[in-house]
């Protein structure tokens, strides 16, 4: 078996989602290439060499990937696909718009979000809001999955890049789309998807100025700031703090939920995490059913102290 990964860019730097794909496909098995795809990325590409179990790294540098879009990537991946029995990437952004493409183009079905292996044709993944697991076996000679990171522990890195780098001189002639623009929301704490500390608010926040108060207990734990969806349905804060099935599936060490009731869309995102905290002033919300520790209370108050105690 030979295995393909797409790796996951920042800023032209390897995401850390990588590390956790990269423990998928060890757990298939066979040789292991990482495709590092974008503009100026040999930085990246000698990260994803030091990762445990790389064989290779294929590196495609060129203005046509420099914003990995869907087009240009999944033609790439169309190229180089019938050297691999399996392609991997994670469920982030741009493995959830590309993979489909390599799918549809290569005419196999593609297995989505999984969380676990069970032998090279199987696996398992979350369905119905993750109330279920269901167990997926693929027929089709070229399998097309997307890795949900939090569900696998990231590979190690190697003091020194074991894996070698070769250069992928295919440009993929896309005609089809352009990048105009992109917003990006600075900050200074963790990105959501890879934090290990969360804190969260729902709709008992009130609106959005009162999510300045979550900010004082994130900078003392050194965590990120999430929310649920109807937080940010009613506009207290943007989109990409969503954590949720519609939002980012997260799987910290810490998760404190403020003023999060515990819709089941919400729950299917975090509930994985390994301490789930619940403050909300209602003893029958449903977070609570998930939470490890509970605390009832007036989060107005309880958040002020809680920093204070920090």
């Amino acid at each position: 078996m030979s295995i393909l990964v797409l790796a996951d860019l920042h800023e032209g730097q390897l995401a850390g989602m990588t590390g956790h794909v990269m423990a998928a496909a060890r757990a298939i098995g066979g040789n292991i290439d990482v495709l590092v795809a974008g503009e100026a990325v040999q930085p990246a590409a000698e990260q994803a060499a030091k990762l445990d179990g790389v064989s290779r790294v294929r590196v495609a540098d060129n203005a046509a990937y420099a914003h990995q879009l869907a087009e240009p990537i999944g033609a790439l991946l169309v190229a180089l696909a019938d050297d691999y029995t399996h392609v991997l990437a994670s469920t982030s952004t741009t493995g959830k718009n590309v993979l489909p493409r390599l799918a549809a183009l290569k005419n196999v079905g593609q297995i989505s979000d999984i969380i676990a292996v069970e032998a090279a044709d199987t696996f398992k993944r979350p369905i119905y809001a993750g109330n279920a697991v269901a167990t997926v076996q693929s027929a089709d000679a070229l399998k097309v999955i997307t890795v949900r990171p939090s569900a696998f522990d990231a590979v190690a890195e190697r003091a020194e890049a074991a894996a070698g780098i070769e250069a992928v001189d295919l440009v993929a002639d896309n005609r089809q789309s352009q990048f105009v623009s992109e917003e990006l929301a600075q900050s200074d704490r963790p990105e959501l998807g890879g934090a290990s500390v969360i804190v969260s608010g729902g709709r008992g926040m009130g609106n959005g100025d009162n999510f300045r108060l979550l900010n004082g207990v994130a900078d003392k734990l050194g965590a990120a700031v999430g929310a649920s969806r109807a937080a940010v349905d009613a506009g207290f804060v943007p989109n990409d703090m969503q954590v949720g099935q519609t939002g980012k599936i997260v799987a910290p060490e810490l998760y404190i939920a403020v003023g999060i009731s515990g819709a089941i869309q919400h729950l299917a995102g975090m509930k994985d995490s390994r301490v789930i905290v619940a403050i909300n002033q209602d003893e029958d919300a449903p977070i609570f059913q998930v939470a490890d520790y509970g605390l009832v209370g007036d989060l107005f108050e309880v958040l002020p102290e809680l920093e204070s105690k920090l």
